[in-house]
């Protein structure tokens, strides 16, 4: 298991084309020969690669891409390295001669009829690997690939030109005959290209026969011609055993009546790209190592099914000895389409699981300085830029806020789905003036113009009054866009992405179902935030798991939490099993490599051992909930570990003397250290009076 709490410290004509080589051994040299060296870089690679993968190089120089994966170096594999768990991979680069040059490894795939690239795993860790300026190179060296510095980190892609699409089999969603009940069923699901010329046709389905039981469908996943489906079929299963993504095995995956199933598959091709479902199971009188299983059935998923983001199916099992319908299947989809402005992010850096261990026990302010609606003496209302510098300058280190949509997808922060508006202009609202939407149905100008209540009001008919209400800051609905720009770059920002979810009894909560497509909805929050955010310090969470799979997988740059709900009493669970314990929510963000949990403190309050079992799995562990509003509770959940603790009324419950961030407080600590340095370098003597009146250290 790798960790990720860390302590790092925070010509082109002239260059070749990305083009796949012919082979992995034909090597081509990057670069411009005029005004470089040329260096020779080689890699090992422990991991055992796909067929159709490949290991690339990026980096800061015009030879290396300038960052960008489409500009990488394919590298070939050396003549004499052919086993398939230990490969060295070459290239020969001219770099530049009188300035340093920074780099990175990743294992990539390129299909050969696009020449797209697909980034599959890369190197994350926080400082690239470095080739000094007139630095000689030694002979025969060799760097490892996922290794450096001391450090081993390897980060899965994110989305450029592919898409993700997952399918989930949870808790055996078959319908059969009584005789097959009882029975474990395999689920091997395989991407075909619905593209096949039609010379082909009767080879295709001649041989597809065949290739149901014995694995030889023709994909190039498995060696096939290009006629097939470009992609990776990778599966999951929601288990302390099996919660890291895998290559499915030649007769797939159990599917038991406990199982959480998910089918994690790149495609490149998605309108053209069928999916084929084979359903196997073993003889109860037959060892699984004994022989191959009995092959029971199959469906194809057409592109045509899958019209949305998301859904459910319910199809039909082929039988695949009569060809007749023998059952059903129930499974959920899931879509994640690359974002039009991540897709081309640098490779630079990620924060995607960095955490430093430095950063425990951080205070953050919940929704800034607390809701607002549920105690009576509150005197700023939740949600708004008063109330976020309020938290700030009370010693917030980060601030929770929710962020939704208005009807013409400008992101705003807001927590509630549904609102209430006024009927009429006047300062006297009677009961029957109160209007109940939901919040999508305004324009952010509507929302601004508009009288606008809370639920909590329009529930009890009674307006509540805060301080300086009419004030620009104090108003509801603030574009997120302004919060980033109004707040210190040093206090960092935990943004929940608000996402309704199916409850258990069926029903949608708040009563309330989007209409706009989850990756449009993800994609108008993402470009608010690669254009704004700057270098603040950003942390993404949703209690809905496929919202935090998308925000995982369409960037490249901020950490994504899983919020969840644990076992509870206080609020109905989801009917999405993966935030309702504590084991499947840590699985899941194992599995889709998220940084970490926000869980319930009533749950961690309850069964404290599960702090042990989030960080056991390298994750970073946060929590919510009324519970954390005593100083008592904050204090115990500071003493066992938790990262951070969200809570309200930070001028209350803080317990710090410095009312600072600790980002704010690690960029003093740094300013001090360069400072000093730069003093040693040039004679003088340094004095914190050097130091900007701000950055003064305090008493």
């Amino acid at each position: 298991m790798q960790r990720w709490l860390n302590t790092d410290n925070d010509d082109d004509a002239m260059a070749a084309p990305l083009t796949c080589p012919a082979s992995p051994t034909v090597e081509r040299i990057y670069g411009d020969i005029n005004a470089s060296r040329l260096w020779k870089f080689r890699v090992l690679v422990t991991e055992q690669l796909a067929s159709n993968e490949r290991l690339a190089l990026v980096g800061n120089c015009d030879a290396l891409g300038n960052w960008q994966s489409s500009g990488a170096a394919i590298m070939s594999l050396e003549p004499d390295s052919e086993a398939e768990d230990s490969q060295v991979w070459q290239a020969q680069v001219y770099i530049p001669r009188q300035c340093g040059t920074e780099y990175r490894y990743f294992v990539c795939a390129v299909d050969p009829i696009t020449e797209q690239l697909v980034v599959r795993r890369w190197e994350v860790q926080l400082q690239p690997r470095c080739i000094a300026e007139l630095q000689q190179q030694a002979a025969q060296v060799q760097d490892t690939f996922g290794s450096y510095n001391g450090l081993e980190k390897v980060d899965r892609g994110w989305l450029t030109k592919e898409t993700l699409v997952q399918l989930k089999f949870f808790y055996a969603p078959f319908s059969w005959k009584q005789r097959m009940k009882r029975r474990l069923v395999h689920v091997k699901v395989t991407p075909m290209n619905l593209r096949i010329p039609s010379a082909d046709a009767g080879t295709c389905s001649s041989t597809l026969e065949d290739s149901l039981s014995n694995d030889t469908h023709d994909t190039r996943e498995n060696g096939g011609d290009n006629s097939a489906a470009f992609g990776f079929s990778e599966v999951v299963t929601l288990s302390a055993e099996e919660c890291e993504l895998r290559a499915q095995e030649q007769f797939g995956a159990a599917c038991g009546a406990s199982d959480l199933v998910i089918f994690h598959l790149t495609v490149l091709d998605l309108e053209n790209t069928a999916y084929l479902v084979d359903l196997y199971s073993y003889s109860s009188r037959v060892a699984k190592e004994d022989g191959p299983p009995q092959h029971l059935g199959y469906h194809y998923v057409l592109p045509n099914l899958l019209k949305r983001s998301e859904g459910n199916l319910e199809l039909p099992i082929t039988c695949a000895k009569s060809h007749r319908p023998l059952g059903m299947m129930r499974l959920g989809y899931l879509l994640v389409k690359p974002s039009s402005v991540c897709a081309n992010m640098e490779m630079q850096v990620s924060y995607a699981r960095y955490w430093n261990n430095k950063w425990t026990g951080l205070d953050v302010g919940h929704r800034g300085s607390g809701t607002s609606f549920k105690a009576k003496d509150a005197v700023i209302r939740e949600n708004t830029i008063t109330s976020l510098k309020n938290a700030a300058e009370h010693g917030a280190d980060m601030v929770e806020f929710d962020v939704q949509l208005s009807k013409d997808l400008v992101p705003v922060v807001y927590h509630d789905f549904m609102i209430y508006v006024s009927l009429k202009s006047k300062c006297s609202v009677q009961e029957h003036d109160y209007l109940e939407l939901p919040m999508r149905e305004l324009t952010l100008e509507q929302l601004k113009k508009l009288k606008v209540y809370h639920t909590a009001e329009g529930l009890s008919r009674e307006a509540r009054s805060f301080h300086n209400d009419d004030l620009l800051e104090h108003q509801p609905f603030p574009q997120l866009a302004d919060v980033l720009d109004a707040l210190d770059e040093h206090i960092g920002f935990n943004i929940e992405i608000k996402w309704s979810q199916r409850l258990q009894d069926g029903r949608m909560e708040e009563e309330f179902e989007h209409v706009v497509d989850r990756n449009l909805y993800i994609d108008c929050i993402l470009d608010v935030v690669l254009r704004k955010a700057g270098n603040r310090r950003i942390v993404f969470s949703c209690f809905d798991p496929d919202i935090c799979t998308m925000l995982r997988y369409k960037q490249n740059r901020y950490p994504v939490m899983f919020l969840t709900l644990g076992k509870t009493t206080k609020y109905k669970q989801y009917l999405d099993p993966r935030g309702n314990s504590m084991e499947t929510a840590v699985w899941h963000a194992v599995a889709m490599q998220l940084l970490g949990i926000v869980a319930h403190t009533e749950d961690l309050l309850r069964d404290p051992s599960q702090v042990n079992l989030a960080k056991e799995h390298g994750l970073v562990l946060f929590c919510w909930g009324d519970d954390n509003n005593s100083k008592d509770t904050i204090k115990l959940l500071k003493e066992l570990g938790l990262h951070a603790i969200i809570y309200d009324k930070m001028d209350v419950l803080t317990s710090k003397e410095v009312k600072q961030s600790v980002f704010l407080l690690q960029a003093k600590d740094s300013q001090q250290e360069m400072l000093k340095l730069q003093a040693l370098e040039t004679g003088h003597v340094w004095h914190t009076a050097d130091l900007p009146e701000e950055q003064q250290p305090q008493a």
